[in-house]
């Protein structure tokens, strides 16, 4: 059976003629002949009564049209989708972020497909990168966004990074560090630190820089997945926020000394050796675009220099 002899059994029922629906398939009257033959002989049944010059359908036949209807119609649909997809006008994406790519990735993505794509369908996950690797492998996700450093290379993974975005401790403006022009990291340690789960990497750095109290199983008191939360934990209260700045631009960066040199490497990860979506070009523009570091801080004024200009 196919899609050709199903349009000849609909043609003959709309014209009820073999001569009037040869010409419309463009088909001599015994080519159309043999094809419906042919399909009575596949279903094992009459579809067509032959009246004198007309052809009618039988009770089968009826049924036989109107099933070779919908199946056209879905094999119409089916193409005209697989055109769309192909050329970036509709796709299916299931995409997995982690908690920056989720801070930073989430609103616009949506706000682009419910604005721009709106025959596309997008599934998105959040969790830990563990988890979000697992459902990669799974085939529940098409790809996963996440800090790259959690991700050890493996040859079913193709991983490649996209931005690296600078790490930093952060108060609220008004926060009683926030017009230090340097902080100690124990004088941080007077305050809640808040932070997302860390590297095992962005550990051993901080240990390194810091003495071993930097360490995040000491350090951190306030630890989520949820970049959002933990902003809003530094924004109503006097936690130190240890993030992407890009997660939290009007938040104060403090100048600690010595410097915090940890930065996020987030890129797409996706599984090697498999067909990707279209829609995949559409996030990997997009990331570009939305991960980004924030102007630095204006640094606060020396007080000092200002007391000398009052006194002048």
């Amino acid at each position: 059976m196919t899609l050709v002899q199903l349009r000849h059994l609909i043609a003959l029922a709309q014209s009820g003629s073999f001569s009037r629906a040869a010409q419309a398939v463009h088909l001599t009257q015994p080519a159309l002949s043999r094809s419906i033959q042919a399909l009575e002989v596949e279903l094992g049944v009459t579809l067509f009564d032959r009246v004198g010059r007309r052809a009618e359908p039988t009770p089968m036949g009826r049924e036989a049209v109107e099933r070779a209807r919908q199946v056209l119609f879905d094999a119409q649909e089916l193409q005209e989708r697989g055109r769309a997809v192909a050329e970036g006008r509709a796709g299916t994406l299931r995409i997995g972020l982690g908690s920056g790519p989720a801070a930073l990735l989430m609103t616009p993505l949506l706000l682009d497909v419910a604005r721009e794509r709106p025959r596309w369908r997008v599934e998105v996950a959040r969790g830990a990168t563990d988890l979000l690797l697992q459902r990669l492998r799974a085939r529940t996700l098409d790809a996963a966004v996440a800090d790259l450093r959690s991700f050890a290379p493996a040859p079913d993974l193709d991983i490649s990074m996209v931005r690296e975005l600078e790490g930093a401790f952060m108060v609220r403006p008004g926060h009683p560090l926030a017009r230090r022009r340097t902080v100690r990291f124990d004088e941080l340690l007077r305050y809640p630190l808040a932070s997302t789960p860390l590297s095992a990497e962005i550990g051993g750095r901080l240990t390194a820089l810091y003495g071993p109290q930097a360490h995040p199983d000491q350090a951190v008191s306030v630890r989520c997945e949820d970049i959002a939360s933990l902003v809003e934990v530094a924004d109503r209260s006097d936690a130190v926020l240890l993030s992407i700045r890009a997660g939290a631009p009007h938040l104060v960066a403090l100048a600690v000394d010595p410097p915090l040199s940890a930065s996020a490497r987030l890129g797409l990860v996706t599984l090697a050796r498999r067909t990707q979506p279209a829609a995949l070009d559409a996030l990997r523009t997009l990331m570009q675009a939305k991960l980004t570091d924030p102007a630095p801080n204006a640094p606060p004024p020396d007080k000092r220099q200002g007391r000398a200009a009052h006194r002048r």
